[in-house]
């Protein structure tokens, strides 16, 4: 997480940006793969963790607009958890850490959303991506899940947008991280690679430079000899000498900031004659455009 006052002062500025009523983000939960407890790898809205910096699952956050009230929703772990956990911090210590004053258990949302119905309230949300939470807000507002995108707010929308769309130093600092180490995810498949091999064993390479890091993955592997197959996420293949190997993948900070990069490279030691020509046309292209890349182009 940054510094506590990081996420203060965006939840301060959004205030500014929303008029009136009370906004709900939601947290992911957990997302199983093949029964209730064997989940994938746990990944944190990124509007959730752009506003509080938490990235633990079964979190919602409410701002009111009238009160500037901040309240955290949650659950602690109880021992059942905590035996197969180890201690963890209570939702309130989590709370802290985002600069968030005050807690509620998440079954407490239903009142709370109930009131604001009641008092005709602007209730503002942003439109979900995953079932679950389209789901909780059915539960909350009584909104059909194929009307949730027609309702959410394009007034808390455009706000988040022209928050996020900005980025700090310390931002900066974590996307470079990122960046960097993409680059090394590249730069290894480059090094690896040799006539003969899977592109499983090139997959796999870079995925293990995303996680030794303590990251992830920002999007699964592309690392393949059919690069004009667009998001082919098939590695079954063995690279043979004279083809060309398309490897697109990034890696994510533990924070969640992203790199994401693409290149293509000869399965040999060398480009053919015609590949040298095609990369070069690309590469010369690549950085006419970042030669222009300026505020306000």
């Amino acid at each position: 997480m940054f510094r506590k006052e990081t996420y203060i002062q965006r939840r301060n500025e959004l205030k500014t940006k929303v008029q009136k009523g009370i906004i709900l983000f939601f947290g992911n939960s957990e997302s199983s793969m093949n029964y209730a407890d064997n989940t994938y790898h746990f990944r944190q809205d990124s509007t959730f963790l752009y506003y509080t910096g938490l990235s633990q699952p079964d979190l919602a956050l409410t701002i009111d607009l009238e009160t500037g009230e901040e309240v955290l929703y949650g659950d602690n772990f109880g021992i059942d958890s905590i035996v197969w956990m180890g201690t963890q911090p209570s939702i309130a210590e989590r709370a802290a850490l985002a600069g968030i004053s005050k807690t509620n258990a998440f079954s407490e949302l239903s009142q709370t959303f109930l009131m604001a119905k009641k008092q005709n309230r602007t209730i503002h949300f942003i439109p979900p991506y995953r079932g679950e939470t389209r789901i909780q807000l059915f539960e909350l507002l009584g909104i059909h899940p194929s009307e949730i995108g027609k309702n959410a707010s394009v007034e808390l929308i455009k706000a988040v947008a022209s928050q996020r769309n900005y980025k700090t130093n310390e931002e900066i600092a974590e996307i470079e991280k990122a960046a960097n180490l993409t680059t090394d995810m590249h730069v290894a498949g480059m090094r690896l690679l040799k006539p003969g091999m899977n592109e499983a064993q090139i997959a796999a390479e870079v995925t293990k430079i995303a996680l030794a890091a303590n990251g992830n993955l920002s999007f699964p592997v592309i690392a393949t000899i059919n690069g004009q197959t667009l998001h082919n996420h098939f590695h079954g293949n063995i690279a043979q000498s004279g083809q060309l190997f398309l490897l697109d993948c990034g890696a994510e900070t533990e924070m969640g900031y992203a790199g994401d990069m693409s290149s293509t490279f000869p399965v040999g030691a060398k480009f053919t004659s015609e590949q040298r020509v095609i990369y070069e046309i690309a590469l010369a292209s690549h950085q006419k455009a970042v030669s222009m890349l300026k505020p306000g182009i």
